[in-house]
């Protein structure tokens, strides 16, 4: 019949009349186009469906819709041309052309062939021709080594080339896949070759042929509907994996190419996937970042590895199954152990290991289980040392990007190919088992006080110091005059170092107008960074409403932000902050430390800006050498390192403290954060014993007070070296008639308290011999030693005009406990995680405006974790002509034993303060003390 029909085509061809369109090329476009929305799928209008020619013809509810050769009577064509209703398609969709409307019909009356290619119309892709680039067909889009080294699979657009690996002659060719060869895989037994391919939007598509023979064995593809990204052998030989952009993996059984399992958790293309040594698991790695783990013999999936902060692009399993690595487009290696093996189990995270400065495209495992390999969209390759996860090599610079990578069954080196078509081969070595050159030793004492005494040596940096082998020899406590002297520079300084000791590096560049944007970072004998602590998550969230700069500490909007309680550190993408306030109503964030001005970072890492959606999390810090318990996220390696100093005094210079793990040699390197370098890049590295101690300021001196009012000051200090005690201050010798808040405490931990002066309603103005005369002393214990120091004055107090408002703290009689002491200063009691109300009372004079008194800020010297509570969207305040207001004070549960004063400032006439109260947190009692 196919002859007649060929005879009959040449015919009318001979006879100078028109051929007749072909389905593929002329008629499934316009179904597909026109039709398909409606009809096709499982459940097609009418039951007509023109998903294939077989359906088509089939026809639907009102029997057959094409008569081949007789378009006249065929329903469809009636349809189409509005001779019968109703008319097709309907008339508020798109209508088909008259020359479309003749193709159809030319079609029908030529007998409704399937022409060349079959006859399926929503596999058929309309596209306009693009012819490709020179060369393009010859680039290496994926690649690997038979296990005996032998032999090279090279991938390529439409086909696969095997080449000898010592020197790429051809040895056999497999040609007639449909695009980009994605994925190309040897069998474990090297007799198989299997690769994954497709048409965009279309069709994946993989294909199994005998590496001898070179016969075609298998395409498998039925049910995919997007492009394969790869395509993986069981170990055994008897199944086979696929997965790609349709978000599906399958499982195929070989010796009859059918499905035995369709898996669909995926929320995003699938990348890689990954056999373990058994073949009893697979891995897949997908754009919803995640890696999965799946139970071969069911598909039940073991554990979802959702800790990544990107597309995963590529996922392995070591050589002895104990591990699995995943890397993507948050640019990190990570690592875990591999627990989950018969059932769904946590497999607890091992390393995060932030690896290269772009997308992470290719993982490669070494066979014998040594190292690991990768490959990065900027343009470097990386060999890291396993299970430790410790860089040894960086190829960088490549001229491309590498997305295919292989090794030989030894991993004594590494092939990597590139899109023009070239290969070049990296020999894999370690690095030197210890830094080069030796140092005068410091004998010293492991007292700090002991290395205070040790005389500080000056030097002048001396290049060559730019590689760990070559560090520069340093005694400490030292001084270093240096400069990154070109692009790309990077000074070391090897020193040795006692455990225990506690030694400060400061870097003075940009103080004194050298553009160097400096980092330090502490590594060790090999060459490694020196771990300072594992910041294990303990609750994952995102960034709402608002992504946030570098510097502001307020408004951090979080997902889930009641789960999460004050002094927890929040990591966010690098950058480790602490909760220093909630929310204070429907339309704010938490305040970070120190609660006030720019934010501070922890564990010496850098301030970053932060995109809307940035993942976050809540994290505990562990001990280095501490196994932090599994809880399915992840574990953050924290490490002695540093760009800007954390409490954002110096501008763009860096401090480090370095807390000495164990006694040994060590190599601090400094650098330019950005790479940059040049003659006038100088800095002065300081290394010197950790002195903790603090500086104070007052702010507020010289206070006008108005009789039976107040006024409030503030004092606020400068933590020197990592000192994080409590600052007591004392205010002393106050002229007659006036009274303060003393003492006044900084918490431990914090910057910042508040004071009050008040003055009696029948007070006098002092005399000008009262000015300088009330003094500041604050007090703190550091490293066991009690010490005081005057921190300064008050200046002049002076006796302003009557205030408008006078503003007074009264008990409602409904909690509280309140008592009048002594000395008529109201107390209260609170217990931790309860809430107590009071009245904040108004006399006006001569003002009959609304009284605010803040937001968040209301409750004013409050102790930390304890805050006026439901404030609203206007704060506290009281309205226009009111004299009173009821309020509410709340402590977090875990809130400490503390007597405290605290008051209310209102935001009128100067901000006349009220008389302080006195606050005291008793536990017993209270919800955390039953």
């Amino acid at each position: 019949m196919k002859r007649i029909w060929t005879s009959l085509f040449i015919c009318l061809g001979v006879a100078g009349l028109q051929a007749a369109p072909g389905f593929n090329r002329d008629v499934a476009p316009i179904f597909k186009e026109y039709c398909a929305g409606c009809h096709s799928g499982s459940d097609p209008d009418g039951a007509f469906s023109v998903e294939s020619l077989s359906s088509l013809l089939k026809g639907g509810e009102s029997g057959a819709a094409v008569v081949p050769g007789d378009a006249s009577q065929s329903l469809l064509i009636r349809l189409i041309k509005g001779v019968e209703k109703p008319k097709m398609p309907p008339r508020r969709e798109p209508q088909l052309s008259d020359e479309q409307k003749r193709i159809l019909s030319d079609w029908v009356a030529a007998g409704a062939m399937p022409g060349e290619g079959g006859g399926e119309t929503m596999r058929v892709l309309s596209v306009p021709e693009v012819k490709a680039g020179e060369g393009a067909y010859e680039a290496i889009t994926s690649m690997e080594l038979s296990t005996d080294g032998r032999l090279m699979a090279l991938g390529r657009f439409g086909r696969v080339d095997v080449v000898h690996a010592n020197d790429s002659r051809l040895v056999r060719r497999f040609e007639g896949l449909p695009g980009k060869v994605n994925s190309v895989h040897f069998s474990r037994s090297g007799k198989e070759i299997i690769a994954a391919s497709g048409v965009t939007g279309l069709r994946g598509e993989a294909r199994m042929w005998d590496l001898k023979s070179g016969k075609l064995l298998a395409i498998l593809g039925e049910g995919h509907t997007d492009v394969l990204f790869d395509a993986e052998i069981s170990p055994d030989g008897k199944l086979v994996a696929t997965a790609g952009y349709d978000r599906l993996i399958r499982l195929w059984r070989l010796e009859d190419a059918f499905i035995i399992n369709t898996l669909d958790a995926h929320n995003g293309a699938i990348f890689d996937l990954a056999f373990n040594r058994d073949g009893s698991i697979l891995a897949s790695s997908s754009a919803d970042e995640t890696t999965k783990l799946w139970r071969v013999s069911d598909g039940v999936r073991l554990d979802t590895l959702n800790q990544p902060q990107g597309e995963q692009f590529s996922v392995v399993f070591s050589p002895d199954d104990s591990l699995v690595f995943s890397a993507g487009a948050d640019n990190r290696i990570r690592m875990w152990k591999l627990v989950s093996r018969e059932k769904p189990e946590i497999n607890p995270l091992i390393h995060a290991r932030f690896a290269h400065e772009d997308d992470i495209l290719r993982l490669l495992v070494d066979p014998q289980g040594e190292w690991l390999a990768t490959s990065s969209a900027d343009h470097s390759i990386k060999l890291w040392s396993l299970p430790e996860l410790a860089l040894q090599r960086i190829w960088e610079g490549q001229k491309d990007v590498s997305n295919a990578m292989a090794t030989d069954g030894k991993g004594n080196s590494i092939t990597a190919a590139w899109m023009d078509g070239s290969m070049k081969k990296f020999a894999v070595e370690f690095m030197n088992e210890a830094v080069a050159g030796t140092g005068a030793s410091n004998e010293r004492g492991h007292a700090a006080g002991m290395m205070g005494e040790q005389r500080i040596s000056k030097v002048k940096e001396s290049e060559p110091n730019n590689q760990v082998v070559k560090a520069q020899p340093l005694s400490i406590p030292a001084e270093v005059e240096g400069a990154i002297g070109q692009v790309g520079d990077e000074d070391f300084f090897a020193f040795d170092a006692k455990e225990g000791e506690e030694w400060m590096f400061d870097i003075e560049a940009s103080r004194k107008k050298s553009p160097l944007d400096s980092k330090l970072v502490i590594l060790d004998d090999k060459g490694e960074p020196v771990l300072q602590a594992k910041l294990q998550a303990v609750r994952d969230s995102w960034l709402t409403f608002r992504g946030k700069d570098s510097m502001t500490a307020n408004d951090f909007r979080l997902h889930n932000w009641r789960e999460m309680e004050l002094n927890e550190y929040l990591f966010v993408n690098g950058e480790v902050v602490k909760l220093f306030l909630y929310p204070r109503g429907p339309d704010s964030g938490f305040q970070v430390y120190p609660g006030f001005g720019q934010r501070h970072t922890f564990f010496g890492t850098t301030a970053k800006a932060h995109p809307l959606g940035q993942n976050c999390y809540i994290v505990k810090p562990f001990p280095p050498d501490a196994e932090p318990s599994p809880n399915g996220l992840p574990v953050f390696p924290v490490y002695f390192e540093n760009d800007d100093e954390p409490l954002r005094r110096w501008g763009e210079d860096s401090q480090l403290r370095f807390d000495v793990p164990k006694t040994g040699r060590y190599v601090v390197k400094v650098s330019d954060v950005r790479g940059f370098g040049g003659g006038d890049f100088h800095y002065k590295l300081s290394v010197r014993p950790r002195t903790p101690d603090f500086t104070a300021k007052i702010t507020g001196a010289n206070p006008k007070i108005s009789p039976g009012s107040g006024r409030e000051f503030s004092v606020e200090i400068d933590r020197i070296d990592g000192f994080e005690g409590e600052v007591r201050i004392e205010v002393g010798n106050l002229p007659p008639g006036f009274s303060a808040s003393s003492p006044i405490t900084i918490e431990a931990g914090h910057f910042k308290a508040l004071g009050v002066v008040n003055a009696d309603a029948n007070a006098v103005a002092p005399g000008a011999d009262w000015k300088g005369k009330t003094k500041l002393t604050a007090h703190a214990t550091i490293r066991g030693e009690e010490i005081s120091k005057e921190i300064g004055t008050l200046g002049e107090i002076k006796l302003s005009s009557a205030p408008k408002v006078i503003v007074s703290v009264k008990p409602d009689g409904k909690s509280g406990a309140p008592i009048m002491n002594e000395d008529g200063v109201l107390e209260l009691i609170l217990h931790p995680g309860e809430t107590i109300t009071a009245m904040v009372n108004v006399e006006r004079n001569d003002f009959d405006g609304r009284i605010p008194f803040g937001k968040e800020d209301s409750g004013r010297n409050l102790p930390h974790g304890v805050y006026v509570d439901n404030i609203g969207l206007n704060g506290l305040l009281i309205v226009e002509k009111a004299m009173e207001r009821q309020f509410f004070i709340t402590a977090a549960p875990w809130v400490p034993e503390t007597t405290r004063h605290f008051h209310l400032r209102a935001e009128v006439d100067g901000n006349q303060i009220s008389r302080p109260v006195i606050l005291k947190i008793r536990r017993e009692g209270g919800l955390a003390g039953k």
